[in-house]
């Protein structure tokens, strides 16, 4: 069940897929995630417990953000110790001038870009497997 390793194939088969919705990045003022809200990713931090969750879910819970991001799943199945890809995908957003927040999932690289911006981060993305 390992992951891909070759930059090369990585870059060719990542499938950039945008995933539905409006997601933020806050913090559990408990250190706990309140209940009812569905978090994508969790990190916890020297200051607080991170959480980043669907926008209408921060909203509902009064949870304070400033970010409002689009979604993008990587669909190759990359190896956590693959080398090159973040750095390929990162120049070439920063390159756009687009912002991008990433997280590493067993399976698959999520990539957060402002909502704003998706149409166009994924061009630069697809882009990339050319």
């Amino acid at each position: 069940m390992s992951g891909e390793k070759d930059l090369r194939t990585l870059l060719t088969s990542m499938s950039p897929h945008l995933n539905d919705g409006e997601y933020v990045f806050t913090t559990a003022p408990a250190g706990e995630v309140p209940a009812g809200t569905r978090p994508v990713a969790t990190m916890w931090e020297q200051e607080g417990l991170t959480l980043v969750l669907p926008r209408a879910d921060a909203d509902r819970e009064g949870l304070p953000y400033d970010y409002v991001a689009a979604w993008i799943t990587l669909e190759v199945h990359s190896a956590l110790d693959a080398v090159g890809l973040t750095a390929a995908f990162a120049t070439a957003l920063a390159s756009a001038g687009l912002s991008c927040n990433v997280i590493a999932g067993f399976h698959h690289d999520h990539l957060f870009v402002p909502h704003t911006e998706a149409p166009r981060a994924l061009q630069v993305l697809t882009s990339l497997t050319h």
